[in-house]
């Protein structure tokens, strides 16, 4: 399990939005938490209409009142401020979790529109497909002062090389006494895209039959994983819905409500296969709920 949590900051109140679940984390795993912040070469005086932290000194007083400030008296808790400036933060954060060897970085995934899906893309993702290193997504408007998780999404494609994240939700849930729930998707003809969106165009019923036998094959997958954790007396359900991957998967995990999302990931880019990289931002864009991306390893 997670004992050491890397949490880049870059000094703004949104990038803080980790803070409360990295300290739970680090709390309730006995962890040690390494805070973490980039000098960034001709960086702007400001991010997200706040001063940026451009001089190293400053940086690091800045970290070390956020260890005072966010984290409870036993958590170990470190700094560290890469001073020389960098261009390229993503990489350099990814250059750190090999450098620090964490086994979960926690970070917040503020912004919006272009600048959202930048921070994902070029730091979370870049950081699961080159360090092989979890990383835990924290919406900024997603978290109170006191957090727990109680409810956990995983959802499943049946593969099992996706099936990476459920050893680690499973004893997460051990861990928070949580409940367990595993989801597949399987599409409605009318959500079908590419190749299989021709297929269904050509041979309509021979597509609908083939979804029905998927969803058939879905059930018994679930109803295997599900006899093995409660084996492990850990709290589960499982259930196969019908529909587009990405709505249906977030609507599951604002209705449960849930208090994390956990996705096992090739951290890819690029891709039209949901579970290669392209859906899993899209999730990250739609949920207010937290996603813990853990890497497939090939």
């Amino acid at each position: 399990m997670f004992k050491r949590l890397l949490v880049p900051l870059d000094g703004s109140k949104l990038s803080e939005a980790s803070l409360s679940i990295a300290a739970h984390l680090a709390q309730t795993l006995g962890a040690s938490v390494m805070l973490l912040h980039i000098i960034e070469r001709d960086a702007p005086k400001e991010v997200h209409s706040e001063p940026h932290l451009r001089e190293a000194g400053q940086a690091k007083e800045y970290l070390e009142e956020v260890a005072r400030r966010a984290f409870p008296p036993g958590v170990p808790v470190e700094v560290h401020v890469h001073a020389v400036g960098v261009k390229d933060v993503a990489q350099s954060i990814a250059d750190h979790a090999e450098e620090l060897a964490p086994n979960l970085i926690v970070m917040s995934t503020h912004g919006s529109g272009g600048a959202r899906d930048w921070i994902f893309g070029s730091i979370a993702q870049q950081v699961v497909s080159i360090w092989k290193t979890p990383v835990l997504l924290i919406p900024p408007r997603c978290c109170k002062e006191e957090f727990s998780f109680k409810q956990i999404l995983v959802p499943l494609d049946g593969l099992v090389e996706h099936e990476e994240g459920l050893p680690v939700a499973a004893e997460l849930a051990k861990t928070f006494e949580a409940t367990l729930h595993l989801l597949m998707v399987i599409h409605k003809p009318g959500t079908l895209k590419g190749e299989r969106a021709a297929v269904r165009q050509m041979l309509p019923g021979a597509m609908s039959a083939l979804l029905e036998l998927e969803e058939e094959q879905g059930r018994e997958y679930l109803r295997n994983c599900l006899n093995d954790l409660l084996g492990q007396n850990l709290k589960v359900e499982a259930e196969v819905k019908r529909g587009e991957p990405v709505a249906t998967i977030t609507d599951a995990a604002e209705n449960l409500p849930a208090d994390l999302i956990v996705l096992g990931t090739h951290g890819k880019t690029g891709s039209d296969a949901f579970w290669s990289g392209s859906a899993t931002p899209k999730i990250a864009s739609r949920s207010q709920i937290p996603l813990l991306l853990v890497p497939v390893r090939e």
